[in-house]
């Protein structure tokens, strides 16, 4: 019952911040901030910058707010909006580069287990791996996006996002192998 009750104060907060009512798009702001920013953050290394995004992308969500039906999760929608945001952001600073080589075959990455790594720690090393790498690894690992999906938002070849994906993991798992490796004293 809490539940239902969650799910009508959220869609009676949007629709009065629809009606442009301040205080509930401060609601809205306030319940969604904290999760968007770690949304920017996977894409954005630097906080300031993540945080700027993330306002810029609230000023977009109000704006656009209207097109929302109800139809979906609003989380999800402001979402993809933060994701948006932050890609055309990392545009705009020319730090997306993707080789584009690609391998007709790929190897299975197995990843070790992340439960000894710190949130912080994880996104250490993955704010470690190059942008283009980074951005397809959290846009499919972290936000489900199918590799169609990723091609079309950045504008890359399907096989390209395959590549970057693969490269991604082997690297991560190299530099937590490593990391876990040196952090035991077996150098």
């Amino acid at each position: 019952m809490k539940l239902i009750q969650l799910h009508k104060d959220l869609e009676q907060t949007i629709s009065e911040a629809q009606r442009h009512n301040q205080k509930a798009q401060y609601r809205l702001y306030k319940q969604f901030a904290p999760k968007m920013l770690s949304v920017c953050r996977l894409y954005i290394s630097d906080l300031q910058h993540a945080e700027d995004v993330m306002s810029t992308a609230f000023v977009k969500v109000f704006k656009n707010l209207n097109h929302f039906e109800n139809k979906g999760s609003f989380e999800g929608w402001v979402r993809r909006i933060m994701v948006t945001t932050a890609i055309d952001f990392l545009r705009r600073q020319k730090q997306l580069e993707f080789s584009t080589d690609s391998f007709d075959q790929y190897e299975e990455v197995d990843m070790p287990s992340l439960t000894e790594w710190s949130v912080d720690e994880l996104q250490g090393f993955i704010d470690e791996l190059p942008e283009g790498y980074k951005l397809v690894f959290s846009m499919h690992v972290i936000e489900d996006y199918s590799h169609k999906a990723i091609a079309k938002t950045l504008n890359i070849s399907e096989a390209t996002s395959r590549s970057q994906l693969f490269k991604a993991k082997r690297l991560l798992k190299t530099k937590l192998e490593t990391h876990r490796s040196s952090s035991h004293g077996q150098v």
